[in-house]
């Protein structure tokens, strides 16, 4: 026989927290549905967001059946978990553009990762809830004091800053969900990030008392670097899942350059390779440990992107970088008007254009100490201005220090 899903998951690192291990376990053995879900807080998941995507993979793969919701309408309300202070409320317009492209984005990446799976936003049914009967039907089995005694409402009490009663509410939603997926769906399972727990356990106790069964939390860990901070962030922001809000080439190369100690956590809970070659690849030292980035760089790229972004990622990635030669037409591209060009470019302002610079102090301070380049070739002078004869085939790659590049393209139509 076989190991068992469940401790395949274990195996790769899947498991934070679980409500009962060996329910989960007993019940992963046959065909199931779970959930998970995301706030549309922003136009784009991040890569706080890969682990529970990838999960999700593993468990369709396997035969489970996915629902992943947008909360369209929890994201009215906002999530008081993390939070120092109150979350400022996005306009009714925001949280549905949000929903609307968070929805299209994890319905093109379970593709990829082989899982179907069905997509809901909570708002067509939180919506339609009647106030009154919410708070005699799912509202009586809510204690304030144990509400009050969780992690994160007791850190902002102590804190000062205080709770509003639209916080407090926010549990008893996401409660309500795992309710009604589990009476729509048959959802038994809830999955999220760890510091999801308190909400999740709140959904299991409320299946328990309103509908007599026992449902199931799961939690994954956190992907963070050895000082333990979160992955994903870097001097110039968050990684985003867009490849319009960070392209498929800046996503690359950040897993590229993952220091070495996460190389097997992340191959272990962002690929599906197999735990040995895993351990393998992990194991690599020196001059070979660039060739595993690269495979891992890849294959998470993939997972988010496709594989011809991939391809092209890692492409102008060697070529940029001297290990071979091809295109670097995936690199971070602005376009410029032709009239533009012809008047004089100046460098500085392309800097800040291109993101590669945040104002025209740091731009100078950039040219000043040897960081920026053109071509190729150092820029030693502040005030450079750049012309026609810069953009050889209507093309001129600018670099910010030795890994930051970005693709300045002539635009052709008028």
């Amino acid at each position: 026989m076989g190991v068992s899903i469940f401790d395949q998951l274990i195996g790769r690192g899947f498991v934070h927290s679980v409500t009962n291990a060996d329910g989960v376990r007993s019940a992963l053995d046959h065909p199931l549905a779970f959930y998970v879900g995301f706030d549309p807080t922003a136009p784009s998941l991040h890569t706080g967001h890969l682990i529970p995507l990838a999960l999700v993979g593993h468990l369709g793969r396997a035969g489970h059946h996915p629902v992943l919701l947008a909360g369209g309408g929890t994201g009215m309300v906002g999530d008081p978990t993390g939070r120092a202070s109150t979350r400022e409320m996005l306009g009714t317009e925001n949280v549905s553009a949000n929903t609307q492209s968070i929805s299209r984005q994890v319905e093109r990446m379970l593709k990829r990762l082989g899982a179907d799976a069905v997509v809901v936003d909570n708002a067509t049914w939180l919506g339609e809830i009647r106030y009154l009967d919410f708070l005699r039907e799912i509202g009586r089995f809510f204690s304030v004091n144990e509400l009050l005694a969780s992690e994160t409402y007791r850190a902002r009490l102590e804190s000062g800053q205080g709770l509003n009663f639209v916080e407090i509410n926010y549990r008893l939603l996401q409660a309500y969900d795992f309710l009604h997926l589990f009476r729509k769906y048959q959802c038994v399972v809830q999955i999220g990030g760890s510091d999801q727990w308190s909400n999740i356990l709140a959904g299991v106790d409320l299946i328990r008392r309103i509908e007599g069964v026992e449902a199931f939390g799961l939690v994954t860990p956190l992907l963070t670097t050895s000082a333990g901070t979160k992955m994903g962030k870097t001097a110039d922001g968050t990684i985003w899942l867009d490849p319009e809000l960070t392209s498929p080439f800046d996503f690359y190369q950040y897993w590229l350059n993952v220091e070495d100690g996460s190389i097997e956590q992340v191959l272990a809970l962002l690929t599906s390779i197999s735990m040995d070659e895993v351990r393998e690849l992990a194991s690599q030292q020196g001059s070979h440990l660039r060739s595993v980035k690269d495979r891992l760089a890849h294959e998470v790229t993939m997972m988010v992107h496709g594989r011809e972004a991939a391809d092209a990622a890692r492409q102008s990635s060697h070529t940029l970088f001297g290990d071979g030669d091809g295109s670097v037409d995936a690199a971070p591209q602005t376009y410029v008007a032709a009239a533009e060009v012809v008047d004089g470019l100046s460098v500085v302002d392309l800097l800040i254009t291109t993101g590669l610079a945040s104002s025209r102090g740091s731009a100078r301070r950039l040219i000043t100490q040897g960081g920026a380049y053109v071509n190729d070739r150092r820029v030693d002078n502040a005030n450079a201005i750049l012309g026609l004869d810069d953009f050889g085939d209507g093309k001129l790659l600018l670099r910010s220090g030795k890994k930051r590049y970005h693709l300045v393209q002539i635009r052709t139509d008028n």
